[in-house]
């Protein structure tokens, strides 16, 4: 991974570009950047989720979305989430971006989650080719039955996939039912 790969974009509040940091460095000094959470469904409507190897950098072993991850520099927010995608989940399939928001959250090791967080989303029944440095389990979950599970467990889950759906739950219902259409 060339260094210029390494690098996450810093963006102001409005999502205007300021400058770019090792990825680590901004996730040590908490410094606002760009990040993408993919969401994908299958016909019947149930969310790709993944949970995440325990040898990440942080939020080990945790459930979350169905990728998730920063854009290069110069990539647009789309683009990188088909591209993780792949890395991650050995898919593809057409996203559209559904909203974005910011989030902070401290989290272990010194770590800071200080994100404007594009969310998008996208529809596959195509069976996930995992991959194990990023990934150690998957499963495909209805939204209910997913914030049930959140609710008896929170402790299980990434913080971002949880302010998501506790605050935007209804975008993906919408969205679902838009696509039954």
């Amino acid at each position: 991974m060339s260094a210029h790969q390494n690098n996450v974009v810093l963006v102001n509040e409005n999502d205007h570009v300021v400058g770019q940091m090792e990825k680590l460095k901004a996730h040590r000094l908490g410094i606002l950047h760009r990040a993408i959470s993919v969401f994908i469904f299958n016909d019947n409507h149930e969310l790709l989720i993944q949970q995440r190897a325990f040898d990440k950098y942080h939020s080990r072993g945790l459930w979350s979305n169905s990728c998730c991850s920063h854009p290069y520099p110069d990539e647009d927010v789309v683009t990188a989430g088909e591209r993780r995608l792949a890395e991650e989940m050995g898919m593809s399939c057409v996203l559209e971006q559904l909203f974005h928001f910011t989030y902070f959250v401290e989290l272990e090791e010194g770590l800071i989650e200080n994100e404007l967080d594009h969310v998008l989303i996208g529809w596959s029944n195509e069976t996930p080719d995992i991959n194990a440095d990023e990934v150690c389990n998957y499963r495909w979950i209805s939204i209910d039955e997913l914030k049930h599970a959140i609710a008896e467990q929170p402790e299980q889950y990434t913080f971002w996939l949880k302010h998501i759906f506790e605050h935007y739950s209804e975008d993906f219902i919408n969205c679902l039912a838009h696509e039954s259409l």
